[in-house]
């Protein structure tokens, strides 16, 4: 056996024989880990292989391949279930509910799927506290382990119907001369576990730490070699939180899944737009409502602007939930297409409850909410914005507008903005008001 150095990008696995600043992989800056990779003296291996070639028309499709979790918002994000065979990874900031989720989804299959958790931060000790706390049913096994090699040994003996690994980052293989959580032990984990997975058809789920920047810790072929990437989004000082499918290899990757945390652990909410707005101002400047689709569910939210007077040359522009160059693009045309001098004003820009839009249906609601914000206007609680807007300040037709609309009609809403062109066609729903607009400046003259 001998040992070699090499750097990895941790962003696409490029590796080089030295430092380098730049990846010519991928183009990143300051990517580059050391890593020790080990090699045998043989260089001569016989090639084994866990599976054989078979005719696609052979394979046997009439067992149900997925499996209902009994969770609607997980069941929404996966796609219908999960997927037996696959592996999936669940990322997000320390403590946003990782753990809670997978608990709380062997509390709902825990009488008919077998469990095996294997926890790598945590012991049998902490692990039967946070169960009993949960009201979970606790016999299924777990296990507490950072090498892989005994955990899949493990596994193999119990064959579970689905294996948790919590999480990637400790896992590690003594035969990699290597710290748990680099690139190469990293990729050799997530290997194993893939072969586990797709040999013994054993769904596979995967906890991931998060960077401080937001993404996940780790090589970006870790997210490229897993079925399916979910990510846990909110604020940690906040109840709620959305789970996202980044990456689904058996389902839409818009679809998001809402719950509220409580003292019991994750609880679904089965209408989210409710409580996004649930608290909002009445007879306030820059506030709206905008209708976004994510996946094929629509949610009502509310834009906030605050517009106030610098004495800086340079005004300060700020967003939280919306793409900061989009507000300020938008911003561009309220200057140039309406004549609005914000040339000398500070613009900060919220979405409500920790939501993060970028669909450009939005664009109207955001534009909207700072100019209401500028002119020290509120806008009728009771009405609602959509559309995206162009570089000459005209509205552009959105997608699914009837099921928009149906929404902001169950929720109360009894007006509504949208852009002329989604006209054509266009059924309302009883007791909803529609206005019809061309441009930003007509839309601005419908509501002051």
């Amino acid at each position: 056996m001998k040992s070699k150095v090499v750097y990895v990008c941790s962003e696409c696995g490029y590796e080089s024989a030295k430092w380098i600043g730049k990846c010519p992989g991928c183009g990143g800056w300051n990517t580059f880990a050391e890593d020790v990779v080990v090699t045998s003296k043989s260089s001569k291996k016989v090639a084994q292989s866990f599976s054989v070639p078979v005719k696609l028309s052979t394979v046997d499709t009439t067992k149900d391949p997925r499996i209902v979790c009994g969770i609607g918002e997980l069941d929404r994000v996966l796609g219908g279930g999960i997927v037996r065979g696959s592996l999936v990874l669940v990322g997000g900031e320390p403590g946003i509910g990782k753990s809670t989720i997978l608990l709380q989804l062997i509390k709902s299959l825990e009488q008919n799927t077998s469990f095996f958790y294997v926890s790598g931060e945590e012991s049998e000790k902490q692990l039967k506290m946070r169960a009993d706390r949960l009201g979970i049913r606790q016999d299924f096994y777990v296990l507490t382990e950072t090498d892989i090699n005994a955990a899949i040994k493990h596994a193999e003996t119990i064959t579970p119907d689905i294996l948790i690994i919590d999480s990637i980052q400790t896992m590690y293989n003594p035969d990699i001369a290597s710290a748990p959580g680099t690139v190469s032990q990293v990729r050799d984990v997530t290997l194993s576990l893939m072969k586990l997975a797709k040999e013994r058809s054993i769904s596979v789920f995967v906890v991931g730490h998060v960077t401080k920047d937001g993404a996940l810790a780790g090589p970006k072929v870790l997210e490229h070699m897993v079925d399916c990437v979910l990510y846990f989004e909110g604020e940690r000082h906040q109840s709620h939180r959305i789970l996202r499918a980044v990456k689904n290899r058996f389902g839409s990757t818009n679809e998001i899944g809402v719950f509220e945390m409580t003292g019991e652990g994750l609880r679904e909410v089965k209408n989210p737009s409710s409580m996004m707005l649930e608290g909002r101002p009445e007879q306030t400047s820059g506030s709206t409502v905008i209708c976004t689709l994510e996946g094929t569910r629509p949610l009502l939210a509310e834009v906030q602007s605050l517009v106030a007077p610098t004495t800086f040359p340079a005004p300060r522009r700020m967003t939280t939930g919306a793409d900061y160059n989009r507000v300020n693009l938008l911003i561009a045309v309220l200057e140039k297409r309406v004549g609005l001098n914000l040339s000398n004003q500070d613009i900060y820009v919220n979405i409500v409850g920790g939501m993060r839009i970028d669909e450009p249906a939005a664009d109207l609601g955001i534009i909207c909410a700072v100019a209401s914000a500028f002119k020290n206007k509120d806008i009728a609680p009771d009405i609602a914005l959509i559309g995206e807007v162009g570089l000459t300040g005209e509205l552009r037709a959105v997608n699914q507008i009837d099921k928009r609309l149906n929404e902001m009609k169950k929720l109360g809403f009894s007006k509504c903005i949208i852009p002329e062109s989604n006209k054509r066609g266009l059924a309302p729903p009883k007791d909803l008001t529609i206005y019809y607009a061309k441009n930003v400046g007509s839309a601005l003259q419908l509501l002051f």
